[in-house]
């Protein structure tokens, strides 16, 4: 499958730079990821699809909160999944600051499991990592103009179908931090490992843990698991 981290096939760039699909228009680009070659890569493809575009790095979300401060972005292109504080957490604090800027959450994880938490906390458009280079022009674009994008083809996910009203899954009745703790819960992590992982004691998880056991009416960690892996809520 094509990635964000190539170019099409061929290893031709994403678009030709004399190719008048181009972009015109100057936009300013802030790269929101904490691996240096994903960056890189979008930054090539980027380079690579617009005329005019100035982009900007920061490899945590304090770093792209003080970024989101302090100069004129675009558009924002975030990851979800980082050290210290989450990109959804991130996603809400860019919001506050500056509640007109557009932002593409870039994640590794499939669509269903946090496209719509995205879009809910904020966020103008959600494209996975298995992406190709043009799907991410494409999305950019989408974004520049006003739009949401969740994909080709794809329904706007801001809210249920009717036929959905009532029917909610569990798992969408959990906060954002219950929802990662049963993911990595979901994962076979140890409510130790998970403590560390995203830095808060072992007491605080073990109370989100709890918390998730009741708002879905389950008493194990094993139906939690069972339920995560029926419902597609891990990679």
């Amino acid at each position: 499958m094509e990635t964000l981290l190539s170019s099409d096939q061929g290893g031709e760039p994403a678009f030709d730079v004399n190719d008048p699909r181009r972009s015109s228009f100057s936009v300013r680009v802030l790269l929101v990821d904490d691996h240096p070659v994903v960056r890189q890569g979008i930054r090539q493809i980027l380079t690579d699809a617009f005329h005019d575009i100035e982009v900007g790095e920061a490899d945590d979300a304090e770093g792209a909160l003080r970024e989101v401060k302090t100069k004129p972005w675009s558009i924002v292109v975030l990851d979800i999944s980082m050290p210290g504080l989450s990109g959804l957490d991130a996603l809400r604090e860019f919001r506050r600051e500056r509640p007109e800027l557009p932002i593409l959450v870039l994640s590794m994880h499939p669509a269903e499991q946090f496209a719509r938490r995205s879009i809910s906390a904020g966020a103008a458009g959600y494209l996975t990592k298995h992406s190709g280079p043009r799907e991410l022009v494409r999305a950019i674009h989408t974004l520049i103009e006003g739009g949401i994008y969740v994909g080709p083809g794809k329904e706007p996910l801001g809210a249920p179908r009717p036929e959905r009203i009532g029917a909610r899954p569990l798992h969408e009745g959990l906060s954002d931090r219950e929802y990662q703790v049963l993911r990595m819960i979901a994962h076979g992590k140890t409510v130790s490992q998970i403590a560390t992982e995203i830095s808060l004691s072992v007491k605080t998880v073990s109370t989100y843990r709890t918390r998730v056991l009741e708002k879905m009416n389950m008493r194990t960690t094993a139906e939690l698991m069972r339920y995560a892996i029926l419902n597609h809520l891990v990679d």
